[in-house]
């Protein structure tokens, strides 16, 4: 009996996936309606393909990513690409980082490595959304303020409406923003709905936003829009930017911070 459901439930993920590539898209009511199953196994089913597939979750459904190379990996994962990059931007972000500042960092393997340099530093306080990150400053004399929400167990980032509505009482001087991809056209985007949505509260709540960075995400554009060019201060990465990108930061007067 458990096989034959096992195969039922194998049969079923392959028909969505069908779908997904078929249409781009599907809702959680869509596989409900069409497959005869509930809304809690069609979450199960999601997940289980987000892990297995090129497909990524949205609020209330999923999408198919099948054209991208590059996904929504794990932390871990992330954590060995462009390793050395990634410390030379978190040193050049510290810098810009000074005593007596609020400062805001999102989810991110480039953030993660920014915590680690404040560790030893005082007078700072840090707000993030980002588990791991507020793990990382536990035992410093850094004050840090965590947001709610529920976890993204790839970013260990919290999302959601809990964490968006405290985010709504704060100030943040600095914010340093993790991207995915960054474009002339896109703005500064993400692979995840949720994390664009908590990333957009944070920005608004910030004096300034820096987008940080390695040369791999630069002329890509995600799935889901955090913020457009023109609202951020600054842009902290590894090596110049192209032209286009450039000129459209030039105008927007919006500061480029390259590492040496």
């Amino acid at each position: 009996m458990v096989e034959a459901n096992g195969n039922k439930g194998q049969r079923r993920r392959e028909a969505v996936l069908q779908l997904l590539k078929q249409q781009g898209k599907v809702t959680i009511p869509e596989m409900v309606e069409r497959f005869g199953c509930s809304e809690a196994t069609a979450r199960r089913d999601l997940e289980q393909m987000e892990a297995e597939h090129p497909v990524i979750r949205t609020i209330g459904g999923a999408m198919y990513d099948g054209l991208n190379a590059v996904r929504d990996l794990p932390f871990a994962e992330k954590e060995g690409l462009s390793i050395l990059e990634k410390e030379h931007i978190a040193t050049l972000a510290a810098s810009l980082i000074v005593e007596g500042d609020v400062i805001g960092l999102s989810g991110g393997t480039t953030n993660f490595l920014i915590a680690k340099q404040l560790k030893a530093r005082r007078g700072i306080t840090v707000v993030t959304n980002a588990v791991n990150i507020a793990m990382e400053l536990a035992g410093s004399d850094i004050q840090v303020v965590v947001t709610g929400g529920i976890m993204r167990h790839n970013s260990f980032e919290l999302c959601g409406p809990l964490g968006e509505g405290m985010v709504a009482h704060l100030h943040i001087g600095k914010m340093f923003i993790g991207v995915d991809g960054i474009s002339a056209a896109g703005g500064i985007t993400t692979y995840s709905e949720q994390e664009a949505q908590i990333a957009k509260a944070l920005i608004k709540r910030s004096q300034a936003a820096y987008a940080v960075f390695d040369h791999t995400k630069t002329d890509r554009t995600s799935l889901f829009s955090i913020a457009s060019l023109s609202e951020l201060r600054g842009v902290i990465t590894d090596v110049p930017l192209a032209k286009e990108l450039a000129a459209v930061l030039k105008e927007h007067h919006i500061s480029v911070h390259v590492t040496g």
